[in-house]
């Protein structure tokens, strides 16, 4: 999950248009708090499905599944164990 996470954290720091460092950004911190646009959280779902080979259903574009990274990392492993 620790691989999972570093790779969110690398999409966030380069899509996600944070205005804190992707350091200073705990797991369950609240990314739109930190500066997250509802355009730049497009950007970042677009990465992740790049990065991590999924797409995501309607189902899930929410504000509530990129909210944090810990809630994105919940999205990735619920698609990815559908796909398996």
């Amino acid at each position: 999950m620790r691989h999972v996470e570093d790779a969110i954290r690398t999409i966030l720091a380069k899509h996600g248009k944070l205005l804190i460092p992707i350091e200073q950004i705990r797991s369950g911190d609240d990314l739109y708090r930190a500066g997250m646009t509802s355009h730049a959280s497009v950007n970042v779902m677009l990465a992740l499905e790049g990065h991590f080979d999924v797409e995501f259903p309607d189902r899930m574009l929410r504000r509530s599944v990129f909210e944090s990274i810990s809630a994105i990392a919940a999205a990735l492993d619920e698609l990815r164990s559908r796909a398996a």
